[in-house]
């Protein structure tokens, strides 16, 4: 029997719309500042490349609106997780989900539509960089939801009950 202060189960597509958004912040944010201290070349506004002359991407809104194009894949991804891995637990289908994404859009789709150039001229700087950046982002949204809909937190050791005092009185 439920009770008047039980929780509402979760709506696993509302949740990975947050989930999604705040994945593509963070993690934007830092691949923001990865970009800054030059570990990787890939400007931030890559994912708008194919939209706007390339000349424009260095500047300031172009970079804010790559961060906002970064948050709508991330939207994108947390739902697309949700809907072909969400019955997976713990962290490795999101270790996993993150390396796939990072080989559709940097060795696949970025060098098709003239987003990022091909590996070979991109450099190991931004790919290793680049690859861990999306190697955590697909951990926090496929360890987020799947920690959320499959309640991970019951596993975890329950604090034992205290009936007394495990040290003789004196």
């Amino acid at each position: 029997m439920t009770g008047r202060n039980d929780p509402a189960p979760t709506r696993p597509v509302l949740y990975s719309l947050k989930i999604g958004f705040f994945a593509g912040l963070i993690w934007g944010l830092l691949r923001w500042l990865a970009t800054g201290l030059h570990f990787t070349k890939v400007s931030q506004a890559f994912l708008l490349d194919p939209f706007v002359p390339r000349a424009w991407l260095g500047g300031f809104y172009w970079q804010l609106g790559g961060l906002g194009a970064f948050i709508a894949m991330s939207i994108l991804a947390a739902v697309l997780y949700v809907a072909l891995l969400g019955k997976l637990m713990g962290p490795w289908p999101g270790l996993a989900f993150g390396a796939v994404w990072w080989v559709l859009v940097y060795a696949w789709a970025g060098p098709l539509v003239g987003a990022l150039p091909p590996l070979n001229l991109i450099g190991w700087d931004s790919i290793a960089t680049d690859f861990c950046l999306f190697l955590l982002w697909g951990l926090f949204i496929g360890y987020s939801i799947s920690f959320e809909l499959h309640d991970e937190a019951a596993r975890e050791p329950s604090p034992k009950k205290t009936q007394g005092s495990p040290q003789p009185s004196s």
